[in-house]
C-alpha cells in the first residue's frame, strides 16, 4: 500500500483539495484509494496533534495540551486509522492537513509521524502544493492575525538577509505560553516558505526523493473533473467524476490586518496584566467586528521575499516536474503597515469590549471534565472540556413552543386549493410501519406517494402493491438499481415518473420521518400559509431515542417515542440535518437524499429557500447543504421528527438490514450513540393521534392491508428474536441499553468516534 500524506503547507490550498477528496471518498473507495475518515472528517486535524511537540493552538483548544492526553489521543489515533486500512484493504492511503506542513518544525515530529504511519506501510510520500512565497506569506500572516499574532511583516522582512532562512525564522518562534495565548506556529515567522528546506526536512525523515512539490493550480484543477488533479497528485489513474469548481477565498482588506494585529496586542498586554486567557471563538469575534472593507495587502509589496527565494524555486521546479509556478507578482512600492481606517484606536474597542472580554476570560488551567463523565473514553473526555469552552454544548432553551405538554388536539383537516402534493421514498423491510406513517402524512395533506423498495422480505412489497391497487400510493421495484446506492437510483428514475412531472410540491423522506407541523391546524395548508414565499423549506430533524421502549409494539410510532435532542443540537453533524418540501418550478434538476440539487440556470433569483421557523435562508441552501447551522436553525413552523431507532429490538433489524444510502456503512454502536437522544421531550406531534387513529383504522378495513401488516408485525418480532440469539447481534444489544449519557457526553462520544461528526 502507499500512503500519500499531504502537508499543505498552504492552508486554503489544501482546504480546496480536501473538499474534492471528501466529496468523492466514496468513488476512491471503489477504486481502491482511502481518505481516511478516522484521523479528521476532512483536514486530518487528529494526526496533527497526535504527533505535534509543543502545545500548539489546535491542542490547547480542543483539550490534548497535557502530554498523557496527547500519548492517550496518539494511540487512539493509530489503532483507528489501522482498523480503517484493515476494514478497505486499499491499494493507496491518502492522508491531508495542512498543520503537518506548516506547525512541524522538528524532526522529531516528523519522526513521530513515520513511525506511526510505518506499521501500515513503508511506501511513504509527502506531497506539498506550494506558491510564490510572496503570496503564501500574505495568506499565511491574515491567518496568524485571526489566531492573535502580535508582530507586522517587519518580522518575516528582517530575515531577508539571513543565510539561512528556516533556522532564523525558528529562532523567531518563543516557547510557548498557553495561558496568554501565545503559540510559535501563530506568533512567529514563516520558516516553511523556504520550500527548498521544506522539501529537504521531510526527506530526511521519510527518505530522498520522498517529498514531491507541486504548484496550486494543475491541469483540471476543481475545474469540470477532478481527475486529472489528483492523478498528478496521487498517482490515481480511474476517472472518479466531476467536481465543483472552487477557488481561493478573496483576501481581507489590509487595514483590517492592521487592526487586528493591533487589537491583538492590546488583548495580549490585557490578558497578561490580569493573569487570564479568553477563548480562542470569543477572540476571533471580536475581530470579526472590527472588521472594514478596502484593498487588500498587494503581494508585490513583498517582492523582495519573492526574490529572496527565486533561485531556489528554479532549481525545485527542474527536480520537481509537479510545480508550477505563476509568475511572481509584480514589484511594487516596499510594504508598509495599512492604516486601521476611520480613526481605529485598538485601546477604545477594548475598553467598549471589556464587559465581554471579563465575562469570556477565565484563569488559564483547563477545567476538568465533570466527576460523572470520567468512564468516558479519553477522546470523548477532550471532547466534553471542548464543549464547555465552546458554544456547542447541547441545551434545550431554542424556540417558542412547550414541547413537554400536549396541546389541544387538531381539528380535522379541510383542504385548501387544488395543489398535489407527493412523498417520494424508498423502503425495505418496513412493513409495520408503513401504514401509520401513510395514515399520518395523508391526515396533514399530502395526495400522492410514489414508493420504490428493493430486497424486501417482510412482506413490505406485498403491502405497497395493495397500496397501489387500492390508488393510495404508487409502488415501484427498484431491486435492479445500479450505482452508489438503491435510493438514488430510485430518485433518478422518479423524476421521469407522471406523478412527480404534475406535482406541484414535493417531499422526499423516509418511513422513520414524520412532517411535524407545528403552527395553525397542523396541516401543509397552514405551513404555507405560514410562509407564502417560500419555494424550498428546509424541515430540520428532531431526533427521537427509544426512550426504554425495548420490545416491538403495534402501536404509533409517534405515540410511543416522546424522548429526543434538545432544540439547540449543533453538533453532531447529523443533529441538525434537514430534509426539504419543495414548489415544483423547474428549478432544480436532481433530487438527492435531503434536498433538490442542480440549480437551473435562470432560477437564481426565483428560489427562496426557508428555515423551519419561516426565516429566510436562501443565501447559505439555495445550491449546497444539507444541514441547519446556528444562524439558520429553527422549528417554529415545522421540523422533520425523525425516529431512526424505534424500539431497541427495531434497532437490532435496522442493523441488520443496512442503509438505504450509505450501503457500504455499517448501522453499529456508534449510530445508537448518535441517534439515542433521551435529554428533552416533544409531544408536540401527538396532537394529531386522533387524525392518525381515524385514517389508520379506515385503511385497516381492507383486508389484505391488515393482513400484510400483521405479517411485517410477525416477521419483525420474530427477527428480532433471531438476532438477539447470535452472538454479535446479543453483544450489540446488550451495549446499546447499558449506556448511560447525558446529552453533552452524547455530542462528545459522536465527536470522537463518529468520523462524520
Amino acid at each position: 500500500m502507499k500512503i500519500f500524506v499531504h502537508i499543505g503547507p498552504d492552508a486554503q490550498a489544501a482546504d480546496r483539495l480536501q473538499r474534492v477528496l471528501d466529496a468523492k471518498r466514496a468513488q476512491l473507495r471503489g477504486k481502491g484509494v482511502l481518505y481516511a475518515r478516522s484521523p479528521g472528517a476532512r483536514n486530518h486535524s487528529r494526526l496533527f496533534m497526535a504527533i505535534s511537540g509543543p502545545v500548539d493552538a489546535l491542542r490547547f483548544n480542543r483539550g490534548y495540551a497535557g502530554p498523557d492526553q496527547q500519548a492517550a489521543l496518539r494511540a487512539e489515533v493509530a489503532a483507528q486509522l489501522a482498523q480503517e486500512v484493515a476494514a478497505a484493504q486499499p491499494d493507496t492511503l491518502i492522508l491531508s492537513a495542512h498543520q503537518l506542513g506548516t506547525s512541524l518544525p522538528s524532526h522529531a515530529e516528523r519522526v513521530r509521524l513515520r513511525e506511526l504511519l510505518a506499521p501500515l506501510s513503508d511506501d511513504i510520500r509527502i506531497i506539498a502544493q506550494i506558491d510564490d512565497p510572496a503570496r503564501m506569506l500574505a495568506r499565511r500572516y491574515a491567518a496568524q492575525l485571526l489566531e492573535g499574532r502580535t508582530s507586522s511583516l517587519d518580522l518575516e522582512l528582517g530575515l531577508l538577509s539571513a543565510s539561512n532562512w528556516w533556522q532564523a525564522a525558528l529562532a523567531s518562534h518563543g516557547a510557548p505560553d498557553p495561558a496568554r495565548g501565545q503559540f510559535p506556529d501563530v506568533q512567529g515567522a514563516v520558516y516553511w516558505l523556504d520550500s527548498a528546506q521544506l522539501c529537504a526536512q521531510w526527506d530526511a525523515v521519510f527518505g530522498d526523493g520522498a517529498t514531491r512539490l507541486h504548484g496550486l493550480d494543475l491541469p483540471g484543477l476543481y475545474g469540470e473533473s477532478a481527475t486529472e488533479h489528483l492523478r498528478i497528485l496521487f498517482d490515481i489513474a480511474p476517472s472518479i467524476g466531476k467536481a465543483e469548481p472552487a477557488r481561493l477565498p478573496d483576501p481581507p482588506s489590509a487595514a483590517w490586518l492592521t487592526r487586528c494585529r493591533l487589537f491583538n496586542d492590546a488583548l495580549m498586554r490585557l490578558l497578561a496584566q490580569r493573569g487570564e486567557s479568553l477563548p480562542r471563538r470569543t477572540w476571533r469575534r471580536l475581530l470579526t467586528e472590527i472588521k472594514t472593507s478596502g484593498a487588500p495587502l498587494d503581494p508585490g509589496s513583498l517582492s523582495a521575499i519573492s526574490a529572496r527565494f527565486a533561485k531556489d524555486l528554479h532549481q525545485l521546479a527542474q527536480a520537481h516536474p509537479g510545480l508550477r509556478l505563476p509568475a511572481a507578482p509584480e514589484p511594487q512600492a516596499p510594504w508598509v503597515e495599512a492604516k486601521p481606517d476611520k480613526g481605529f484606536r485598538a485601546t477604545q474597542y477594548l475598553m467598549a469590549m471589556g464587559w465581554r472580554i471579563s465575562q469570556a476570560a477565565a484563569p488559564p488551567k483547563p477545567p476538568a471534565p465533570p466527576a460523572e463523565t470520567r468512564h468516558l473514553p479519553t477522546e470523548a473526555l477532550a471532547q466534553v472540556i471542548r464543549l464547555g469552552r465552546s458554544g456547542l454544548a447541547p441545551h434545550n432553551r431554542l424556540g417558542d413552543i412547550d414541547e413537554q405538554t400536549a396541546q389541544p388536539a387538531f381539528t380535522p383537516a379541510t383542504r385548501q386549493g387544488a395543489d398535489r402534493r407527493v412523498i417520494v421514498g424508498c423502503m425495505k423491510n418496513e412493513a409495520p410501519y408503513i401504514l401509520e406513517w401513510l395514515a399520518y402524512h395523508r391526515s396533514i395533506g399530502f395526495d400522492d406517494f410514489l414508493i420504490y423498495t428493493n430486497g424486501c422480505e417482510d412482506g413490505t412489497a406485498e403491502l405497497l402493491h395493495r397500496l397501489d391497487q387500492l390508488g393510495l400510493a404508487q409502488h415501484r421495484d427498484n431491486n435492479g438499481w445500479q450505482g452508489k446506492s438503491p435510493q438514488q437510483h430510485a430518485l433518478d428514475a422518479a423524476l421521469r415518473e407522471p406523478v412527480m412531472i404534475g406535482a406541484d410540491w414535493i417531499a422526499h423522506i423516509d418511513v422513520d420521518e414524520f412532517i411535524n407541523i407545528r403552527c395553525g391546524n397542523g396541516t401543509l395548508d397552514d405551513l404555507f400559509a405560514a410562509a407564502p414565499d417560500a419555494t424550498n423549506i428546509a424541515m430540520t430533524w428532531r431526533l427521537f431515542g427509544h426512550g426504554g421502549v425495548t420490545q416491538l409494539h403495534d402501536r404509533p410510532v409517534i405515540e410511543q417515542f416522546e424522548t429526543c435532542a434538545p432544540s439547540y443540537c449543533p453538533k453532531p453533524h447529523t443533529a441538525w440535518g434537514f430534509k426539504s418540501l419543495f414548489r415544483n418550478i423547474g428549478a432544480y434538476g436532481k433530487i438527492s437524499c435531503h434536498r433538490p440539487n442542480k440549480l437551473m440556470q435562470g432560477f437564481e433569483d426565483k428560489v427562496k429557500w426557508v428555515n423551519g421557523s419561516g426565516r429566510d435562508m436562501t443565501a447559505e441552501a439555495s445550491r449546497h447543504g444539507w444541514r441547519n447551522s446556528r444562524k439558520t436553525i429553527g422549528y417554529d413552523l415545522v421540523q422533520l421528527n425523525h425516529y431512526a431507532l424505534r424500539s431497541a429490538e427495531s434497532f437490532l433489524v435496522k442493523r441488520q438490514r443496512g442503509r438505504a444510502l450509505h450501503v457500504d456503512r455499517t448501522i453499529g454502536l456508534n449510530y445508537w450513540i448518535r441517534m439515542d437522544w433521551s435529554g428533552a421531550r416533544d409531544i408536540s406531534i401527538q396532537r394529531n393521534l386522533p387524525r392518525l387513529r381515524a385514517e389508520m383504522s379506515r385503511l385497516l378495513q381492507d383486508p389484505a392491508l391488515r393482513r400484510w401488516h400483521d405479517h411485517g408485525l410477525a416477521w419483525h418480532r420474530a427477527k428480532a428474536a433471531e438476532l438477539r440469539a447470535t452472538p454479535e447481534f446479543a453483544e450489540l444489544y446488550d451495549q446499546a441499553l447499558s449506556l448511560k449519557l447525558t446529552d453533552t457526553e452524547r455530542v462528545a462520544q459522536s465527536l470522537a468516534h463518529d468520523m462524520e461528526s
